[in-house]
């Protein structure tokens, strides 16, 4: 329970208004014309129930068989290189069927570095069917399958979810959930009542800090929160920007790049609209300061760094966001920008104004910091309650009370841990939840809505205005055109 104090103002610690923006994006143009467009209700006609009937029942028989965590499931990977290495690491115990990359290449160098640190348990991925689309692989081994990693670029997590799902596999996806808000909604509607496990790769919520944090908010131990920080030094550069001024649409009037022969470009592009090939958007992270593609540095790790604040806070859905962004265009990504969610009460507890902000831009150091102590410079959260201020890591790891001596004084008094905790981190939290353990934390009916919220910083940015947002209808109620980026078209043929 969280004690209610009084609402006076100056019972609080002084707000941290303050940031410095950059600088305003240029207006935008016309959004892309879409090729080949298919819409998000002609998707969901196409979901095929008979798909269900045909493979679930076997997929689901197997996983509970006997119901110990002592069964191996059948896995399927789709995306093996980056953090798709971290998925067959993880799965590399269980029966690895099969592996779907699109870059041949890639995922010969992910798994030969596998095996070289795990040659005993690895032996069994090198007899796993290999792939470059996820749909000729649910083709010929979908009654073979029993769970599918995904982690892909964030503009196919939701297809390749959706198709798991429709053939009654437990799916494991990393963050951001999905590409676009309606698919957050969509994919959270499409696993609720299935027989199925799942799970969000925002691996701090499967941490001590985490649970933690939340315990501490229930207990009281921080006051009414009314107020919440978080910053990142995202977006890299050049991981995946480059230089301010120099980020525009490829330029292909005098030369098209060639597609690297181990790449099946289509298959990498699925729903995206078509286009030629570009070494602009691969390889590497590049695609992330897309919008076809990526998320931008919002997407890229708002779902780790906001996740214990949001989950400890029961925010659930802002009515209103507000955003400020450098270097966004209508084709990439910003720069730097400040957005600033705006949740209500939520029955005893009061609203919250939730302040983001990457690309190298902090908050002010708060009153309670010790002199001479700075904030993590790579990314951080802050929690400004009544009675105490915490500071928190990037994946919460470290959740501390500020400053260190009022941390030593309150030890004694911190509440006793009453949540679970997680052994071996998020892949083997959601593997024994397969095998009939506890649901997973970051399961879609908490990571659904929690990406919707993060998701909607791109619609604002985006949009350049503040929104007004109607969680239930799931619409900007004050600014039509925005709804546009609440979701998106789809190219035909990959749904």
């Amino acid at each position: 329970m969280v004690v209610a104090l009084s609402s006076d103002p100056g019972v609080h610690p002084p707000c941290r208004p303050a940031f410095h923006v950059l600088a305003y994006p240029a207006p935008r143009s016309q959004p892309l014309p879409v090729v080949n467009s298919v819409t998000r209700r002609s998707f969901l006609k196409q979901s095929s129930t008979s798909a269900v009937a045909a493979f679930a029942f076997p997929a689901i028989l197997r996983a509970q068989a006997g119901g110990t965590p002592n069964n191996r499931l059948n896995v399927a990977v789709i995306g093996a290189g980056g953090r798709g290495g971290a998925a067959v690491t993880a799965v590399r115990n269980e029966n690895v069927v099969a592996i779907c990359d699109v870059d041949e290449a890639r995922a010969d160098g992910s798994l030969k570095s596998i095996s070289e640190r795990h040659p005993t348990e690895s032996a069994g991925i090198a007899a796993a069917k290999r792939f470059t689309d996820y749909r000729k692989m649910f083709d010929q081994l979908g009654n073979q399958i029993d769970a599918v990693t995904i982690s892909t670029p964030d503009h196919m997590h939701f297809p390749a979810a959706m198709a798991a799902l429709a053939l009654g596999k437990h799916v494991y996806v990393e963050k951001p959930l999905t590409h676009t808000v309606w698919e957050a909604r969509e994919l959270t509607k499409a696993a609720r009542g299935k027989k199925v496990v799942t799970q969000m790769g925002n691996q701090g919520h499967a941490g001590e800090g985490c649970r933690l944090l939340k315990e501490w908010v229930e207990a009281g131990v921080l006051g009414e929160v009314r107020e919440v920080v978080s910053w990142t030094d995202r977006p890299f550069f050049p991981m995946w920007r480059q230089p301010v001024g120099t980020y525009n649409k490829p330029d292909h009037s005098k030369l098209i790049p060639v597609v690297p022969a181990s790449l099946n470009w289509d298959a990498w592009l699925g729903v995206a609209p078509a286009r030629a090939y570009d070494p602009a958007f691969l390889p590497g992270l590049k695609w992330r300061g897309w919008w076809d593609f990526g998320t931008g540095a919002f997407g890229d790790v708002a779902c780790h760094i906001m996740d214990g604040a949001y989950w400890a806070l029961n925010l659930g859905a802002p009515t209103a966001v507000e955003a400020m962004a450098a270097g966004a265009t209508d084709v990439a990504t910003p720069h730097a920008s400040i957005v600033t969610n705006y949740f209500p009460a939520r029955g005893n507890l009061p609203p919250v104004k939730y302040t983001w902000a990457d690309g190298g831009l902090m908050p002010p150091l708060p009153p309670s910091l010790e002199l001479g102590r700075d904030l993590p410079a790579e990314a951080g959260t802050l929690l400004f309650g009544s009675k105490a201020t915490v500071l928190c890591s990037f994946y919460y790891d470290s959740v501390r009370i500020i400053p260190e001596a009022k941390m030593r004084e309150m030890a004694p008094s911190l509440p006793p841990k009453t949540i679970p905790r997680v052994k071996d981190g998020p892949f083997a939290e959601w593997l024994l939840g397969c095998k009939g353990g506890p649901t997973p934390g970051s399961n879609f009916e908490y990571s659904g809505p929690f990406t919707e919220a993060v998701l909607l910083a791109n619609v604002a940015i985006r949009s350049r205005r503040r929104i007004e947002w109607d969680a239930q209808a799931m619409k900007v109620t004050n600014l039509p055109d925005a709804n546009q980026f609440v979701t998106k078209e789809y190219r035909p043929g990959w749904l």
